[in-house]
């Protein structure tokens, strides 16, 4: 056999080796890529757009699939979640998590959504007062008051300032009261959540002013300070309103100005006048008259 042939065979012998021990080596350390079985998990969905303040029933929910991570507070059974209360809005195919409802036992409707402290005060509004029905739940709102203010100027006439801001709108929608006739009359009504001492002013304010709601961002949550405007600003240009002097307090005494001097043409004594009087002649079918001057006479 030629040598030679012997030799290239032998040093192909040795490179397949050397390259099969190099690919056993690359394999053996190469890690595991394995995907596992993902695994699903059946929780409560919703089965359609649910809004605060409903009451979940039966045909509300529905059992889904979920191959992600389990959301905290999510529910496995239906029957958990029927007759709770929704105190913010969950979208259709939703987790129905607790954190959205009411807590179990609680009492139904509207009560179900006032946080503890705070209370939940009905104010009725206009189409004007309610910003022309952009007003509903959810939206957070500045309680503007006009009215005239005990023991103020009333030089000043109507005067407006800003109650409350940034309050929550818990509620919109109409009640139906009677007119003079007895006829039904729909009403505005905005629910606002506030606490005890803003029920209060609330309150007062509704019986005693008129009542104006402003709409802002409900991610503005800064409290402006405003100074309060009243209708005689309107026409002057000036800003605020002047602070009432309480009742029993002395006016403040402001000196007087001096008197001005009397123009030189004005102050100058003026020339007495003469007095005179009048003597009437007669001579037959004759009359005539003559006058005198009485400062003439002694002199």
């Amino acid at each position: 056999m030629n040598k030679r042939f012997i030799g290239v065979l032998t040093f192909a012998f040795i490179v397949a080796l050397g390259a099969s021990l190099v690919l056993y080596r690359v394999l053996k350390n190469r890690p595991d890529t394995t995907v596992a079985a993902k695994t699903t998990v059946s929780i409560a969905t919703a089965a359609r757009d649910l809004e605060a303040g409903t009451v979940l029933k039966e045909e509300d929910i529905k059992l889904t699939d979920w191959p992600a991570a389990v959301p905290l507070g999510a529910a496995t059974q239906v029957q958990d979640l029927v007759g709770r209360d929704v105190m913010a809005p969950i979208y259709a195919k939703e987790p129905v998590i607790e954190s959205r409802l009411a807590p179990k036992g609680s009492a139904g409707g509207l009560t179900a959504m006032i946080p503890k402290g705070m209370r939940a005060v009905a104010v009725r509004v206009n189409d004007i007062a309610g910003v022309a029905g952009f007003v509903v739940a959810g939206m957070r709102v500045d309680i503007l008051i006009s009215g005239n203010s005990p023991g103020g100027n009333t030089a000043l006439g109507t005067v407006t300032k800003t109650l409350l801001q940034d309050i929550e709108v818990l509620s919109a929608g109409q009640d139906f009261k009677k007119d003079a006739e007895g006829k039904p009359v729909a009403v505005g009504v905005v629910n606002l959540l506030v606490n005890p001492e803003q029920a209060e002013q609330l309150s007062l304010a509704s019986a005693q002013t008129n009542l104006q709601l402003v709409l802002r961002n409900r991610l503005d949550r800064e409290v402006a300070k405003t100074p309060g405007t009243a209708m005689a600003n309107l026409f002057s240009g000036m800003k605020g309103i002047p602070m009432a002097r309480p009742a029993g307090e002395a006016p403040v005494a402001r000196p007087r100005p001096a008197p001005r001097a009397a123009p030189a043409a004005v102050a100058r004594a003026l020339p007495p006048q003469k007095e005179m009087f009048t003597m009437e002649i007669i001579s037959g079918s004759t009359k005539s008259e003559k006058k005198f001057d009485n400062n003439a006479e002694g002199k």
